[in-house]
């Protein structure tokens, strides 16, 4: 998940992006283009479930809690367009539409609707939706409708943030900053304001309306018009800081919640920065004792001259970008990418191998590319498939900016460097970022106690590198009726990814209400 998150961090490099989307992207399949929402085939015919008017917060929000979704049958099975306010401070002004899709409960005898949310900020509920078979249990399917939706601002949303064009976007996410000198960091500066200008001139009045809390009100709207009198919801990475906001804005609707990968919102982005930057880094060095424990690594000697190689060949493509057989060397920020993205699963650990031994002994960059256009979304055909990472960065200049004073990123930056040496200049300077973001901060919640609302699972992962597992503690100990679920691992997220045990507990409280005992470990 970005950081909370997402965390001021290198604004260009990868590592605060997190979501389940960043594995299932690195092999080809959340890329898939959905068509259905916007072409649908032919109309569902399913009779809609009473909406919750009542809950509605005001008279103004009513007519938005009352409609009736215009359901038409889609790829992922049900698609639709959720139409609420621009700006909740305004509930009569100017509207905006979420794509929303559902699969049915597949034994027919639903217990409500369960809305998935997979990460980011600006992944795609959507396009996951597809991919949720294979990560929700069949017993939870059997019993819920899954409901994947793109926030405010995602995807297939109307209207969705657009920036720059396919080619100004790979200048910018391979580009390698020199923080050296205040030439460098205002270089910076004046590549994300060009950035950010495009944002807005592309996209309009939502630009400044995607934060966090409005998408958390988004999702109470989309509770009521599917007819829930509470939220059961399952959200990952981000998903988990989105969760524990509609916590706290409406502790009474809270159902069954479960945050997987969890953020503790009340970081500031320094600290999360920080926090992700250490997470990577023991991220990687576990990834380098399994390696030379292997019968084939790239990486010489003890564990932290691995470490050293690796930040060798970092420095290396910085200074001199390695060959890839295209038009696009590898630049220190492309390759920072491809490793970074393979730390979130365990599972991937093999496509960086494959892809260091090209890299340090045949000075080949092209598996890292790869495995860092995977992470971004670009296609073979130089095209991004999604608007992830514009999203993702208009998401977190919206709920959060670290200073942009070049002493404050300086001495942030020694910080972080110090705590970890080998990845930690990837998540200085993050401030250039929102420097000039050109509309207001909108900021978090004061509070996100949520006081009476219903228990709360939070799940965590020891080595989880996105969002460390000392966020989760955080987060359970924040939320008043949270639970903290532990996954002793490596990878980022753990329900349909890790093992039984944690399968086991996520289902008997989706299924049954029932809590894990305190310090359930797994």
């Amino acid at each position: 998940m970005q950081s909370a998150r997402r965390a001021a961090r290198r604004p260009s490099s990868t590592p605060g992006r997190g979501s389940r989307g960043a594995r299932v992207a690195l092999l080809a399949v959340l890329a898939l283009v959905v068509t259905g929402c916007t072409a649908p085939k032919h109309q569902a015919g399913t009779t809609p479930p009473p909406a919750d008017v009542d809950s509605a917060p005001s008279a103004e929000l009513e007519p938005f809690y009352a409609q009736v979704l215009a359901w038409e049958t889609c790829d992922e099975g049900e698609c639709a367009m959720l139409e609420v306010p621009l700006d909740y401070a305004d509930p009569e002004g100017q509207t905006i539409r979420l794509a929303v899709a559902r699969q049915r409960a597949g034994d027919g005898d639903a217990i409500g609707s369960l809305l998935l949310n997979p990460g980011g900020p600006g992944a795609s509920g959507v396009d996951f939706l597809d991919y949720a078979t294979d990560v929700v249990s069949d017993d939870v399917q059997a019993r819920y409708d899954l409901v994947g939706f793109d926030p405010r601002g995602v995807q297939h949303s109307q209207p969705e943030v657009t920036c720059l064009a396919a080619p100004k976007m790979d200048e910018l996410l391979a580009y390698d900053p020199d923080y050296s000198t205040p030439a460098g960091v205002q270089r910076s500066i004046d590549m994300y304001a060009e950035f950010s200008a495009a944002c807005l001139d592309q996209t309009g009045p939502v630009l400044g309306h995607v934060d966090t809390v409005s998408a958390a009100r988004d999702m109470d709207v989309l509770r009521a018009v599917l007819g829930d009198t509470d939220l059961s919801y399952l959200g990952f990475s981000y998903g988990t800081q989105l969760g524990a906001t509609y916590a706290g804005l409406f502790p009474e609707r809270v159902g069954r919640l479960v945050l997987d990968g969890a953020v503790d919102p009340t970081l500031t982005t320094e600290e999360s920065t920080l926090a992700q930057a250490v997470g990577f880094e023991s991220a990687l060095r576990a990834y380098v004792t399994d390696c030379q424990a292997g019968a084939r690594c790239p990486l010489t000697g003890d564990v932290d001259e691995g470490m050293s190689q690796v930040r060798d060949l970092l420095d290396e493509a910085t200074a001199d970008p390695l060959p890839t057989g295209t038009d696009r060397p590898l630049t220190g920020a492309l390759a920072f990418s491809g490793v970074a993205v393979t730390l979130y699963s365990q599972s991937y650990w093999t496509y960086l191998t494959s892809a260091l031994t090209a890299a340090i002994e045949e000075r080949d960059g092209s598996i890292l590319l790869t495995l860092s256009d995977s992470y971004y979304d670009r296609q073979s055909d130089g095209t991004y498939s999604s608007n992830q990472t514009e999203a993702f960065w208009s998401i977190g200049c919206a709920d959060s900016r670290a200073s942009a004073d070049l002493d404050d990123m300086a001495a942030e930056a020694e910080k972080i460097v110090a705590a970890a040496p080998t990845v930690g200049s990837y998540f200085t300077y993050g401030g250039v970022l929102c420097a000039q973001w050109p509309v207001p901060l909108v900021g978090g919640l004061a509070d996100y106690s949520a006081p009476g609302a219903a228990p709360i699972l939070v799940v965590g992962t020891t080595n989880d590198p996105a969002t460390p597992y000392a966020q989760a503690q955080a987060l359970a100990e924040l939320l008043s009726s949270g639970t903290l679920l532990t996954y002793e691992g490596e990878g980022h997220t753990a329900y349909g990814s890790s093992n039984d045990c944690v399968t086991q507990n996520v289902d008997a409280y989706l299924l049954e209400g029932t809590v894990p005992a305190e310090g359930t470990t797994c």
